[in-house]
């Protein structure tokens, strides 16, 4: 985040990634591309034609829903609106002066650089770390714009043009990646996204680490302008409820606060995305395009955009379990990541030199005590009861402040199957023993 997520919440494992220490052969990449180009995900082509038609559609539906007043997923006819609403010149100019924004930000000289996995060449990308800079940067930039008069609860009234906007970019954003990676030279394409399908690899994406010079598209959209303008939102659905009732809910107020908190650990630890599926294994195609530009700021904010037309009265107790709530969720999920990434950093520092691990034919060794000895993947667990924690505020009489942790759950089993695959290819018996160490893969004794 997916979709793709856009976070380091997603990483391959909690384990040391394999690290190439030099070029491969042309006979071995050739023989690796030709396995991955039978193995289609997301339901192959077909999937490629439908996900690009109905996730639009069902961001435009889910916006539609949270402004109606039944606020019901399950309504038929759906609300539909008027051309009239889909469409505000405003829009395009908010949306690329955003991204124009955090593009000059990503270009300062703030921060460290860092380098990614080796590639299949043997070289390794440079990245700035300094998202959590942008952030910054922006935020004080939006609170001169408050202090100046700026109507930022506008922005309820804009979410339709601008998500209208957001999907149009993200195709046209796609097939321009689509169409400059035939220039690109075949160690630069993604695995699986080279199977010479044009729906699918337009949907998967070809090109590994697309750039403009040394401008990174893929590690820019990531975690800059969506999951910003996702805080932006939340935002602006606050100060609607201000102009509306005088001063913000309670439970308006804590999903603002915890999702500011979910995107602000995001981009200060933005480092830790240069091991994750997103940068390491998939194409920059449609699928993260549209993930990081669209699906991201336009339903995370669901819960924000639902308080508007539908205030939730929220007692002292019932804050203080919600908040507990997504304490203990983010605790296990910044906990388990930190010690993921000390023990791939450094499998010798204190913190984690006495945790149990099994050792493996590449020569890495897979933790199997700690935070990654009780499922394979605790930070997904601790990610998920943060998303509950996110939609409680919103009460209980309506469906859909709940479409994302219904969502997010699905997604993150899904991710899961996908990582095992890998894991068993890439680590065989030992991946066996691993998972007799370890037999739950999110949920202790449940799954």
């Amino acid at each position: 985040m997916n979709w793709a997520q856009h976070h380091p919440k997603a990483p391959l494992r909690g384990i040391p990634p394999v690290r190439r220490t030099g070029m491969k052969s042309n006979s071995q990449t050739l023989k690796h591309r030709s396995l991955h180009d039978t193995e289609k995900e997301f339901g192959g082509t077909l999937g490629a034609i439908c996900i690009p038609i109905f996730l639009p559609l069902t961001v435009l539906f889910l916006i539609c829903v949270s402004q109606s007043p039944e606020a019901s997923v399950l309504q038929w006819p759906p609300p539909l609106p008027t051309t009239a609403r889909l469409w505000d010149l405003l829009a395009p100019v908010l949306v690329l002066g955003w991204i124009a924004v955090h593009a000059l930000l990503y270009k300062m000289p703030l921060g460290k650089v860092s380098e990614g996995l080796v590639l299949s060449d043997g070289t390794r990308l440079k990245y700035p770390i300094n998202g959590f800079h942008g952030l910054c940067i922006s935020g004080v930039l939006l609170m001169m714009l408050l202090g100046l008069g700026a109507p930022l609860g506008y922005l309820f009234e804009l979410l339709l043009p601008l998500a209208v906007c957001a999907i149009a970019l993200s195709f046209l954003f796609s097939v321009y990646l689509y169409m400059r990676s035939f220039w690109a030279p075949p160690d630069a394409l993604a695995l699986g996204g080279n199977t010479g399908s044009p729906l699918y690899d337009f949907f998967i994406g070809r090109e590994l680490n697309p750039r403009i010079g040394n401008f990174d598209l893929k590690y820019f959209c990531e975690l800059r302008p969506g999951l910003s303008g996702w805080v932006v939102i939340n935002l602006g659905m606050l100060m609607r409820e201000v102009e509306i009732r005088g001063s913000p809910s309670l439970s308006m107020i804590l999903v603002n606060s915890f999702q500011l908190l979910y995107v602000a650990d995001a981009l200060w630890n933005e480092e830790a995305i240069l091991t994750t599926m997103d940068i390491v294994h998939d194409g920059f195609g449609f699928m993260l395009v549209f993930g990081d530009l669209a699906w991201v700021p336009f339903t995370y904010s669901l819960q924000a955009a639902f308080l508007v037309m539908h205030p939730q009265a929220l007692s002292v107790l019932g804050a203080a379990i919600i908040v507990a709530l997504n304490g203990i969720g983010y605790y296990i999920f910044r906990k388990s990541n930190s010690q993921k990434n000390q023990f791939r950093q450094d499998p010798t520092h204190s913190s984690v030199a006495r945790l149990e691990t099994i050792g493996t034919a590449t020569g890495k060794r897979l933790l199997v005590s700690g935070w990654w000895g009780l499922v394979r993947h605790p930070n997904y667990l601790g990610d998920l009861l943060m998303a509950l924690a996110w939609s409680l505020p919103c009460g209980f009489s309506h469906l859909l402040p709940y479409f994302y942790v219904i969502y997010f759950t699905v997604l993150l089993i899904h991710r899961e199957a996908r990582d095992e695959r890998q894991c068993r290819a890439k680590y065989g018996l030992a991946w066996d023993t691993y998972c007799q160490h370890v037999p739950y893969r999110i949920f202790p004794y449940i799954y």
